[in-house]
This record gives C-alpha cells, sequence and structure tokens, in this order.
C-alpha cells in the first residue's frame, strides 16, 4: 500500500483505520490502533510538516487489550521507518504485546554546504538545510544545526553529504598528557587538585587522571584544562 502524505492539518485523516488494507475486526482494536497511531504522530511533531503512518493490526488471535498504553521498547528508538510500539494492556497493565508499525516524515535536516576536509571545525556557513523523508536518512544522521556545530570532521565530507554522528566529534578540551585541574564539590567542601590526564576528552567525556604515582581518578571534562569529579 504506498503512502500518502499529508499536512499536519490533514492529520485526523491519516488516523482512519485503512492499514494495510485490512478492516478493523473489534471496537477493542479499534481503540487500540487509535491509541498507537496517536502516540506514532505525537511522537514525530517536532520533527516534520507532514507524516505518513502506517500500523499492522494485531493478531485476531489474541484477546482483547483493555486501556492500551503505548510506549517505545527503546526509548532511544526515532519513530522513523520500522518501528516496533509496546502496548501495555489491563487494568493492572501487566499484559504487553507489540505492534509494528511504519511511519514516514517529510522534514529539514543539514547537509554541507561545500567540501569539508577532514579535520575541521564545522562551522554555519558549512551547513545548508534542505527537506526530504527523514525515514530514508540513516539512523546516525544529525539533522539539526546545533548538533553539527562545533565538531570537528572526523572524515572527509561530500557537498551535499548528510552529518552522521560517528563522522563528527566534539573538540578535545583535555589532551594527554596535559596538566589540569581536578574539582571534587560536596555540600560543605570544595577541593581542587592539580594532576596528569592519561587520557584525552572533549565537553562532557570522562577522562582518567593521575595524581602522583599511584593515585588515578575518572572525572568529567567541563572546560578547556578544567574537570570535575561526580558524587
Amino acid at each position: 500500500m504506498p503512502f500518502l502524505f499529508a499536512s499536519r492539518r490533514a492529520q485526523r485523516c491519516l488516523l482512519a483505520f485503512t492499514c494495510w488494507g485490512i478492516a478493523v475486526p473489534s471496537i477493542a482494536d479499534d481503540v487500540l490502533m487509535s491509541r498507537v497511531h496517536q502516540f506514532l504522530f505525537d511522537a514525530t511533531q517536532a520533527l516534520g510538516e507532514e507524516v505518513a503512518i502506517n500500523v499492522r493490526p494485531p493478531s485476531p488471535h489474541l484477546p482483547a487489550c483493555i486501556d492500551p498504553t503505548p510506549f517505545f521498547p527503546n526509548a532511544n528508538q526515532p519513530p522513523l521507518g520500522r518501528v516496533s510500539v509496546g502496548v501495555r494492556c489491563g487494568a493492572d497493565q501487566r499484559q504487553i504485546r507489540y505492534l509494528q508499525a511504519h511511519v514516514e516524515v517529510v522534514g529539514r535536516y543539514v547537509v554541507a554546504s561545500r567540501d569539508i576536509e577532514r579535520g575541521t571545525l564545522i562551522t554555519r556557513d558549512m551547513l545548508i538545510e534542505q527537506q526530504g523523508n527523514l525515514s530514508a536518512l540513516s539512523s546516525q544522521t544529525l539533522v539539526h544545526a546545533e548538533d553539527v556545530i562545533g565538531k570537528v570532521a572526523q572524515r572527509s565530507l561530500r557537498s551535499g553529504a548528510p552529518f552522521l554522528d560517528y563522522a563528527v566529534q566534539s573538540p578535545a578540551l583535555v589532551a594527554r598528557g596535559q596538566r589540569v585541574t581536578v574539582l571534587a564539590e560536596g555540600p560543605a567542601f570544595r577541593v581542587s587538585r592539580e594532576g596528569e590526564a592519561l587520557d584525552s576528552g572533549a565537553l562532557g567525556e570522562q577522562v582518567r587522571v593521575r595524581f602522583g604515582q599511584r593515585e588515578i581518578v575518572t572525572a568529567r571534562v567541563v572546560e578547556s584544562a578544567t574537570l570535575v569529579v561526580d558524587f
């Protein structure tokens, strides 16, 4: 069954049960399908202006799902392409079943405005927006400019290419062998020590730091040459 894209105004039309060309066999399944459709639609609101949702109906051999509550089995799962949706059923929500769906969203995403060499610090003028089917992109694609600007290209990028998470990296604020300051804070104390970084690290990354000959701690990078021990 071909997908028909529609604007947000036509969203209600897409919630009509034409899924996979199969009629919904019961009122309980009608409610289940409606909840899953709405759940997926809400999850895609911020992604684009056009959406098409196809949900495979539940098996007719399964008992009715009362008071269905959809959820994503994988919290980090992007609601694009083939999607698995878990549904809790019953008054105690202990019964769980899974429905399969396919979601397509037309939205905007950033691509390289020109060829970018490996090791280049990416700036705003190196990006341009274009519109397309987001579900056709890799799950590793960074669609927002703020997720790309200020990072360093880890490989050469061609003009028009999307930015993949593994192809860019935050610049290192701490270098291996560098003298760094490590802060430890609590409700009634603040301790600052100097040590040697045993790893390089970008903002937010964990780095090992050595004090003296034997003592080694792991601390989080917060700014250039400064780390914090989290309690």
